[in-house]
């Protein structure tokens, strides 16, 4: 039976553990990694999947601030469910926690990149990113946002920039 849990500072190594298997040593490269590097994920948005003991997904949400002067917002990432986890619904159960959560605690958008096919379902789509950038190479097309609240980015242009709280030495380092 698969529960779903906030994370916890034990399971750490298990997330970086699947984190690698999912995307290798290359996730250390992309954009959103500037975004998350010596970070704090938002309280409350650090989610994991268990099977028994066994972690089996993961998703976090960061602070953000949407372009020059924009809405304050979350980047979603990386999430990822175990090989022989997907396609039982693990994925998409974490996605529709995370988005309540972030919606019960008045956050405004939520911002990722990833493929448009899967995150579809959840409402995002790459039009309210049309202005934005992130802080460094990424494909505009996988560039997506949900509004929590209607046209809260309307008009957003600029890079995406981190305003999460910044790690503590030791918490960067159990990262």
């Amino acid at each position: 039976m698969i529960t779903y849990l906030d994370e916890a500072s034990f399971d750490v190594p298990a997330r970086e553990a699947l984190l690698d298997r999912a995307f290798g040593q290359s996730r250390f490269l992309k954009s959103s990694e500037r975004i998350r590097s010596g970070r704090l994920p938002a309280e409350g948005l650090s989610l994991v999947a268990k099977d028994g003991d066994r972690l089996v997904g993961t998703v976090r949400l960061w602070h953000v601030a949407a372009g020059f002067g924009g809405a304050d917002a979350l980047l979603l990432g990386p999430l990822a469910v175990a090989e022989d986890a997907r396609g039982t619904g693990v994925g998409a159960a974490l996605m529709r926690i995370a988005i309540g959560r972030a919606q019960e605690a008045g956050h405004r958008a939520i911002l990722l990149v990833g493929d448009e096919p899967y995150y579809r379902r959840f409402g995002f789509s790459a039009a309210p990113t049309a202005g934005l950038a992130m802080p460094g190479p990424f494909e505009r097309h996988r560039f997506l946002a949900l509004e929590l609240e209607p046209g809260v980015l309307t008009g957003a242009t600029g890079i995406l920039r981190p305003t999460g709280q910044v790690a503590a030495v030791a918490e960067v380092l159990a990262a």
